[in-house]
Formats: structure tokens, sequence, C-alpha cells
């Protein structure tokens, strides 16, 4: 078995932001800093990563309340395919880890 990981997604908070949007769809940044539990800048940083790469899209919706605009993210699909890709990979080492 080859290990092969996406080293894009594999750091555990670019795994996470993953996880999160995958089942949520587009999520609002404050979110996504809030479930990771760091800093703005972390949180900017990582998604930027996943931008860069095409994994990740972002906006910028106005919000009505508070009249300042926030910044969404979701996946695209070739983020949606490299995360199920990602999470094959990681279930196939489970599951040769448990047969041996």
């Amino acid at each position: 078995m080859s290990i092969r990981v996406d080293e894009v997604i594999h750091a555990p908070n670019r795994l996470a932001i993953c996880a999160l949007l995958s089942s949520a769809g587009a999520v609002e940044f404050g979110v996504i800093r809030d479930e990771l539990g760091v800093a703005d800048s972390v949180a900017s940083k990582h998604l930027k990563v996943l931008v860069d790469v095409g994994y990740v899209s972002t906006e910028t919706r106005p919000d009505a309340t508070s009249k300042r605009p926030r910044n969404w993210a979701s996946l695209t699909a070739t983020g949606r395919d490299a995360f199920g890709a990602y999470a094959e990979h990681l279930q196939r080492i489970i599951d040769a880890a448990g047969s041996a």
C-alpha cells in the first residue's frame, strides 16, 4: 500500500476546514475561526493555502444586521474530490492497520 497523502489537506487546521466545509457548505469566516479555535491570521493563512490550490472559493457578502461585509468560504468541486479522496485514503490505512 502506498502511503501518500494530500499534503495540502493533511495539515490539521486545513483538514478541519475541509471537513467543516464538506458538511456545512458555505461557512462564514468567523465560524471557521471559532471552530478551529485559532486567531484570525491563522485561519486566514490556512484558507489562503486552500484557495491557492483551488480547493476552496471565497466570496464577500453583505451582512444586513451589522452592515459589515462578511467573508464566506466553500469547497470547490476540486476541493470536494480531493477531500473525498483523502478520506478514502485514510480509511484504507485504518482498514489495513485493523487487519494486520
